[in-house]
């Protein structure tokens, strides 16, 4: 099964795709109005606008250092896991997007590395939890907002996940245990994204270790914006061989291309027997 990844309406309905999610809130802060023809997603804990609203909700390291795309290693801003306000604006969000379909996909859900949370609302809820090591309380947090967010979900409950399979780094890097989550999500679903796709040997590397990671099912998410096409539809042949379905994020067109591509090469590839001809 072949799905895209936008921020235009129109395009989920394209038939090439089986299945649109469609961006209600990404991580730019912008909002948009769920749709009933598409699995709606919702950036939980990205959001570029809050340090400019609340700057009390960015999290922060031990040192004090704002968790925001200003810094070298982060792509845009996180925002405090632990903020009840902000968390309850998400789940009426979700109540929102369910409305319309029962399907939802929740993204960038985590805490945003491993040096984070050190705010004063992480830290005195650290000290009054039953946990004596931090990764698990934050583990615990991760977990409890996603079984919050899937029992307001009456449909399909998607998850991505930060493309590292390799043990332990997702739960010391983002507080993600995916195997308290799997109660929760019924499908994974991967970002593996890259301009050019040249080589595509680390893409089945890390889809193989995800295959091992997990035992709910999961999907990878390739990048479709300006890629050629052949490339594409070898990076398309690599993941199908691993997901559960593929998802082409950000270029509709460039994804029909090479869905067409592909099709068209496997019916060349068909062949015949004596009782086909």
């Amino acid at each position: 099964m072949y799905g895209v990844v936008t921020r235009n309406a129109e395009e989920v309905e394209w038939p090439e795709f089986d299945r649109g999610f469609y961006e209600v809130k990404d991580v730019t802060g912008r909002h948009a109005d769920p749709l009933s023809n598409a699995v709606n997603m919702v950036s939980c804990f990205g959001d570029n606008t809050v340090r400019a609203e609340d700057a009390d909700l960015v999290a922060v390291s031990e040192d004090g250092e704002a968790a925001t795309r200003e810094q070298p290693y982060f792509d845009w801003t996180h925002v405090c896991p632990t903020n009840e306000q902000y968390r309850e604006g998400l789940l009426e969000i979700l109540d929102d997007c369910v409305a319309e379909n029962p399907d939802v996909r929740l993204d960038d859900v985590g805490f945003p590395r491993e040096e984070y949370c050190y705010c004063d609302r992480c830290d005195e809820r650290f000290a009054e939890s039953e946990y004596d090591d931090r990764f698990d309380w934050r583990a615990s947090v991760i977990t409890d907002f996603v079984a919050e967010a899937s029992e307001r979900i009456p449909g399909k409950t998607y998850l991505t996940l930060y493309p590292d399979p390799y043990p332990g780094h997702l739960y010391r890097r983002e507080g993600i245990d995916v195997a308290a989550l799997a109660e929760y999500v019924d499908e994974f679903v991967v970002p593996l994204y890259d301009t050019a796709y040249g080589t595509t040997y680390w893409l089945e590397s890390i889809a193989r270790g995800f295959e091992s990671l997990l035992d709910t099912p999961f999907s990878i998410e390739l990048y479709a914006v300006d890629v050629d096409v052949d490339a594409l539809v070898h990076a398309t042949e690599v993941a199908e061989a691993y997901a559960e379905d593929v998802f082409f994020g950000y270029d509709a067109s460039n994804a029909t291309a090479a869905l067409r591509r592909l099709q068209a090469d496997q019916r060349d590839g068909v062949e015949f027997g004596p009782d086909d001809a």
